[in-house]
């Protein structure tokens, strides 16, 4: 069993919080708040869970410099309040932020008897095994995102 120190056990239940405030805030048509909250939430937790140090060193690595862009500008986005353009530049930097992790997650999903069927079933494999392979997860929202012109994404963010 792993211990953990008081301080990684806040960490958890804040990061626990937080995705329960998001979850809850996009079943509630993105209410501003909830989310809001959920973000607040979800950083501190992390923080909380492998320390500032190492924090501000996996958000700040060069090569992740435009995925910490995106998902702290959602966050930012937000919290001045709007919702759907903050979620969707959030998802897309949390997936470029943890692209490398999504191999080994879905290796230990596939092992977990329940889960592991479903995710050999003949639709979902094919997706799941595009989703595990760690250099095309930015495909997903990239190309929405990386086509915009930066004309585009004023008019979209001003019209949204």
């Amino acid at each position: 069993m792993i211990s953990l120190t008081d301080s990684q056990k806040i960490g958890m239940g804040l990061t626990g919080f937080g995705v329960f405030f998001l979850f809850f805030g996009m079943i509630l048509f993105f209410d501003k708040a909830l989310l809001a909250i959920g973000n607040i939430l979800f950083v501190a937790g992390l923080s909380f869970v492998i320390g500032l140090e190492r924090t501000f060193k996996f958000f700040f690595q060069r090569h992740k410099m435009k995925a910490t862009g995106f998902f702290l500008g959602g966050v930012f986005v937000v919290l001045i309040g709007w919702p759907i353009v903050g979620v969707v530049l959030e998802v897309y930097g949390f997936f470029l932020l943890f692209r490398g992790f999504f191999p080994v997650a879905v290796g230990f999903i596939r092992r977990v008897p329940i889960l592991g069927s479903l995710l050999n079933l003949p639709g979902i494999s094919g997706l799941v095994d595009k989703v595990s392979e760690s250099n095309t997860m930015c495909f997903w929202f990239g190309v929405l995102l990386d086509n915009i012109s930066e004309r585009q994404m004023r008019f979209l963010i001003l019209y949204l």
